[in-house]
């Protein structure tokens, strides 16, 4: 790490320059191009950790969605992805990484959008890539690097002024948020905008062998008190349908044969992952609260999917007080 001076800054912010390198281990490719064992991700943040309304540093809970974005990448890759609050960007640099079809990146503070654009740039990424814009390349060579990787948009999106029109042009697959559940009188502007992004679903075909390939795991459902209702099952990839008692149970799924193969028509339902820190209960209880007067189902993942440990060097990273929750629509 390496400190950085930014004249253009307002006096007395310091920036530092960041590397986060993710070590995967042995035997696993880290999901790029690169035949690296690491993937190095450089980032431009803010020594101050209220700059930017919080979103100029680099919190616990981006550097563990990260790591589980990188730990299952069959999750998230050719999926739109829209997160909620994305701070430097790590996230959607590691959604690119794992060829998300799209990365939708948004945050409510201009400053933190513009820091998140410088650190996409870091990253070899543009939120406005255009083809023509890079002059004396071969054109053959920059379109091929442009298929190979995500489209990536940034854009200003306050929680309280948010509104559904300005919404129903992204119909994301998946939705993430780290640490976004940290003050009370944000909570109700932030299910709003989960609760639309989430209602909107998307029309696919596809056979039933190609929609399970995902494992199930067990997940904890969770009430207003933050009591778990017991286990149940949950798909590795929320386009895999539960199966009970031999019987599919999506209410999403209508299936059909076609030549003696089974084709599943289905309403693709989005899903929100959402790590967080708990540091208050009650501020924890009114998220549960609300969400469920949303029509919100949450469930805690955080044993039935654990990300590798890609960051084992970082000493002041405690991977263990950090939670990983689902959000559905009922």
């Amino acid at each position: 790490m390496s400190s950085l001076k930014d004249d253009r800054l307002v006096k007395g912010s310091a920036r530092v320059h960041k590397c986060i390198s993710f070590l995967f281990p042995d035997g696993c490719e880290p999901p790029s191009c690169s035949k690296s064992s690491n993937l190095v991700v450089p980032l431009h943040c803010s020594l101050n950790m209220l700059e930017g309304d919080t979103g100029c540093s680099v919190w616990p809970s981006s550097l563990y969605l990260s790591e589980f974005v990188l730990s299952f990448p069959d999750i998230f890759s050719n999926k739109s992805c829209f997160e909620v609050g994305s701070g430097v960007g790590l996230v959607g640099i590691c959604l690119s990484h794992v060829k998300a079809s799209q990365v939708i990146l948004s945050d409510g503070d201009l400053s933190t959008l513009s820091n998140m654009k410088l650190n996409l740039k870091l990253n070899q990424l543009s939120a406005e890539t255009d083809v023509l814009e890079r002059f004396g390349e071969d054109p053959n060579t920059v379109q091929a690097e442009l298929y190979n990787k995500s489209k990536v948009k940034c854009f200003h999106l306050p929680w309280e002024s948010a509104t559904e029109s300005e919404l129903e042009d992204y119909l994301p697959d998946i939705i993430l948020g780290a640490d976004v559940i940290y003050d009370p009188s944000c909570l109700p502007h932030l299910l709003r905008v989960l609760v639309i992004l989430l209602k909107q679903k998307k029309a696919y075909t596809q056979t039933w062998e190609e929609s399970c390939e995902g494992r199930l795991q067990d997940a904890e459902h969770i009430d207003v008190n933050g009591a778990s209702e017991g286990k149940s099952l949950f798909a590795h990839d929320i386009h895999c349908v539960t199966i009970q008692n031999g019987n599919r149970t999506d209410p999403c799924h209508v299936e059909e044969l076609h030549g003696g193969s089974s084709v599943a028509r289905l309403m693709k339902c989005p899903v929100a992952y959402i790590a967080s820190v708990i540091r208050n209960i009650d501020t924890f209880n009114c998220f549960l609260k609300l969400a469920e007067e949303a029509n919100l189902v949450i469930a805690d993942i955080t044993e039935a999917l654990v990300p590798l440990n890609l960051l084992p060097y970082m000493q002041s990273y405690n991977r263990s007080s950090i939670r990983l929750f689902t959000v559905k629509c009922k």
